[in-house]
């Protein structure tokens, strides 16, 4: 097995999960993909924190600093230094000191987002946002048959989409399915942020329960939805690996749809119920 076969191993991540069976849940399990934290750091000091899927870290560092207009060609770089088996989530870039004096603004614009500047890690980075962040409450029940209806409520009011196909939406629903807030944006985020901004100012963020998604879920999504109290994410595709983690830690829901008709829910099963009892489990 070559060093690319190995890395997109290591980068599927096997989940427990519940799939829909004729108005039941079924267990099975499902490969989810890697998503974890890389500092960049240049010239030893943290510029940034991206989330990426571990793999081909230099030539990531490298474009994100071309990106940034931290370089304008391979000479601006001194050395590009990473050891996957000293911190594979750390890596450094040292400029060429003409270049350094060419750019004092760019170098102070950084976006770096607060973290221990060794030993980054998926794990860390859930204990210390578990620390801000509340669990979900129990009490929300959703039909499972209920849930496309969900995705169909997201589908019917998105409208760039329809002529664009370069959309992401994000619908908030309270406990009886009611669209609280509705947006649509190029970036998954922003689309999300948009929505439950609306549910703010609305008074109606108390209401929200269930979040839409026409995007996969990844860490930061589930934060987001966290921040606002949600208890349940359904997302058109496959969370990450991290986001997974995350909301198991949150006490959150995460669903989607999986093999055409059927639903998976990763975590948080207790709230959907299933109209087959011979074919309900839930999961330990």
């Amino acid at each position: 097995m070559d060093q690319q076969q190995l890395n997109e191993q290591k980068n599927k991540k096997i989940h427990h999960a519940l799939r829909s069976i004729n108005g039941g849940l079924a267990p099975g399990f499902l490969e989810l993909i890697a998503e974890e934290p890389l500092l960049i750091r240049i010239d030893e000091k943290p510029y940034s924190v991206v989330m990426r899927t571990p793999g081909e870290e230099a030539f990531h560092a490298v474009g994100f600093c071309l990106g940034e207009g931290i370089i304008d060609a391979p000479d601006d770089l001194d050395i590009v230094g990473y050891d996957e088996h000293l911190d594979p989530n750390v890596i450094d870039i040292w400029l060429q000191p003409e270049r350094r004096k060419k750019i004092p603004r760019v170098l102070r614009r950084r976006s770096f987002v607060s973290q221990t500047s060794c030993g980054i890690c998926g794990k860390q980075l859930i204990e210390d946002l578990y620390q801000k962040l509340s669990p979900a409450e129990n009490g929300l029940e959703i039909d499972l048959d209920r849930i496309f209806d969900c995705i169909n409520m997201l589908s019917e009011r998105q409208r760039y989409y329809q002529t664009t196909r370069g959309s992401h939406a994000a619908l908030v629903l309270d406990d009886q399915l009611r669209a609280i807030a509705f947006a649509e944006d190029i970036g998954r985020h922003n689309a999300l942020d948009k929505a439950i901004g609306k549910a703010l100012m609305d008074g109606q963020l108390p209401n929200a329960k269930i979040l839409v998604l026409s995007s996969r879920n990844s860490y930061e999504l589930v934060q987001k939805a966290a921040r606002a109290q949600l208890q349940m994410m359904i997302s058109y595709s496959r969370p990450t690996d991290l986001a997974v983690e995350m909301a198991k830690a949150l006490n959150m829901t995460l669903v989607f749809p999986d093999k055409g008709s059927e639903l998976a829910i990763v975590c948080g099963d207790i709230r959907v119920k299933t109209t087959n009892s011979n074919v309900a489990y839930h999961m330990m």
